[in-house]
């Protein structure tokens, strides 16, 4: 189980290395911003006050030195606090991919938008508290340097510095907690109204043949409305803790230059020590500004490092088992007393190298056979077999090398429908593809035809012809086929049927549709209803005496 401070701690833990040295770069920077005000004192106090022209020169070397050193340390220090931030960022969004990705599910029970959010901004803003750190241990070396001097010029000056700073730091991080939540909050409703503006992109035409645009602009608008109002609130905290703490810094700035001036007119300090301790005060606002930045870096890190630990740590779907798949996957199939969604103690056995389609009265219940065959869910009851072994008893990610299941609403990639028929095929030969496509009906799609993002640039007709192909050129042992067909014509479905027949002959193939140019080239075909195989037999003959099996695939 992760949280979110453990996901801050791994962070910073995975660029450690570039962490120190960039603290250590950044810590000299600010030694060298905090001595040039304590430098040019000591010029005036033992050069210009005496007119001794070979002093000053003198000390103008060394604040050039001191300038081209902290300038050196500002810029390799920066270069790598960045680097640190955007390795550890990259680090995290693969783990974050590799989770939403993982056989075992789990993740995808939110909206496409806001796993986006999270792989995206979370991950930016958790990574970036690797330059806040940096940036921390800098502001902390120049205050404490600052502090020192202070002491060494004016023991009263150092006393207010050193009690100051730990209060208005404290108060820095105080104001940070209404950022925090505000920020939580604003990125749960940014991933909220990101989400719904994938989704309403994806389904436009589906909206637009339902004459349904004007309802689900409203909807997004409302949501969109949510957001705004999140962000403003977040935005808000955020102005009001650096407004305060600005404020404060700047009062206690002010205070430290009164005190320095009483302590000049008084005798106790000299002009040179004067100067070196108004310019102190001013640099000390340097780093009290950056606290506040820090702060609030931390604040938003510590809100989206809650949200990527909560998906991190989303409990996989189906747990992963222990055993392998067999050696040599014959392609038997067998479910037993299954009770899952729809499905009510259904037993069924496919033979190796069967054609079997399912055709079921409830699409529910033919949604919820495909989940239990791909193994996307477990059972509530009873056991889904490959070749006598529980398919609970397999880890998912070895069992769909050995069964694919093709699911209706496949996405396809952006690039070629070449490049989409071998992205699952892996180095597939050109003559399997093309075979492949030619089965799915595809063989009139040029392979080199361009494919935009989600297939959008191709008919529905192409897209699930090339989805089709995808699924057909992996050669699976076992592939399940979940309504393939149901945006071409009766012609092109006819031809597919016997494309299908042919390439996986020999090789298990479960279709479940209720198509019957499909079905009737099946082996055999079994009824679902109500849960349970109501009957079986051959397409025709079901056709003949199974009133209800006719209205399922008739209709």
């Amino acid at each position: 189980m992760h949280t979110g401070r453990d996901v801050l701690l791994r962070t910073v833990a995975s660029q450690w290395r570039r962490l120190a040295g960039g603290s250590l770069l950044g810590a000299g920077h600010q030694a060298g911003e905090a001595l040039v005000p304590v430098l040019i004192g000591v010029a005036i106090d033992q050069a210009v006050a005496g007119g001794d022209w070979g002093r000053l020169l003198l000390w103008l070397a060394v604040l050039a030195a001191v300038y081209v050193g902290l300038s050196f340390s500002y810029r390799f220090g920066a270069r790598a606090g960045e680097r640190a931030a955007e390795e550890a960022a990259h680090e995290l969004r693969t783990a974050v991919v590799a989770r939403v990705l993982h056989p075992g599910g789990g993740a995808e029970d939110r909206l496409p938008g806001a796993l986006t959010g999270i792989a995206t901004e979370d991950v930016r803003r958790v990574g970036a508290v690797l330059m806040a750190a940096l940036a921390a241990v800098a502001g902390l070396t120049g205050l404490v340097v600052a502090g020192v001097l202070l002491l060494n010029t004016s023991v009263q000056l150092g006393l207010i510095v050193l009690a100051g700073t730990p209060a208005l730091l404290w108060l820095g991080h105080l104001l940070g907690k209404p950022l925090e939540r505000r920020s939580a909050v604003e990125q749960e409703h940014a991933a909220r109204a990101s989400g719904m503006a994938a989704d309403l992109v994806t389904g436009l035409r589906v909206l637009k043949g339902i004459g349904a645009e004007r309802a689900a602009v409203e909807r997004y608008r409302r949501t969109s409305r949510d957001s705004l109002a999140a962000t403003l609130r977040a935005a808000r905290a955020e102005a009001l803790q650096n407004g305060v703490v600005l404020a404060l810094t700047g009062a206690f700035i002010a205070l430290i230059a009164l005190a320095g001036g009483y302590f000049a007119t008084t005798g106790d300090i000299t002009l040179g020590q004067l100067v070196s301790a108004v310019g102190l005060a001013l640099f000390l606002q340097g780093p009290l500004q950056l606290f506040a930045w820090v702060n609030a870096e931390f604040a938003q890190a510590r809100a989206s490092a809650a949200r990527v630990a909560a998906l991190l740590s989303a409990p996989p779907a189906v747990p992963a088992g222990d055993r392998e798949p067999p050696g040599d996957v014959a392609g038997a199939l067998r479910l037993r007393s299954v009770t899952y969604g729809r499905l009510r103690d259904l037993d069924l056995d496919i033979a190796p190298g069967e054609l079997v389609g399912v055709a079921a009265t409830d699409p529910a219940a033919a949604a919820s056979l495909v989940r239990c065959l791909g193994r996307q869910a477990d059972p509530e009851t009873g056991t889904v077999e490959l070749d006598g072994v529980p398919l609970r008893d397999l880890d998912p990610g070895r069992l769909r090398e050995a069964v694919l299941v093709a699911e209706h609403e496949a996405v396809l990639f952006e690039g070629t429908v070449t490049s989409n028929v071998t992205s699952d095929a892996g180095h597939a030969p050109g003559a399997a593809v093309a075979e492949a496509l030619e089965a799915a009906g595809a063989g009139d799609i040029p392979p080199g035809t361009p494919v935009s993002e989600r297939g959008g640039s191709l008919s529905g007709g192409q897209r699930q012809r090339v989805a089709l192909a995808r699924a057909l050129a992996v050669a699976r042992p076992v592939l399940v086929l979940h309504d393939p067909t149901t945006a071409v014509d009766a012609v092109t479905e006819t031809r597919i049927a016997d494309g299908i027949s042919r390439l996986r002959r020999d090789r298990t193939t479960v279709l479940v549709t209720t198509s019957p140019a499909l079905l009737a080239v099946a082996d055999r075909v079994l009824l679902l209803h109500e849960g349970r195989v109501a009957d079986e037999a051959p397409h025709s003959d079901l056709l003949r005496r199974n009133p209800g099996y006719r209205a399922a695939v008739l209709a």
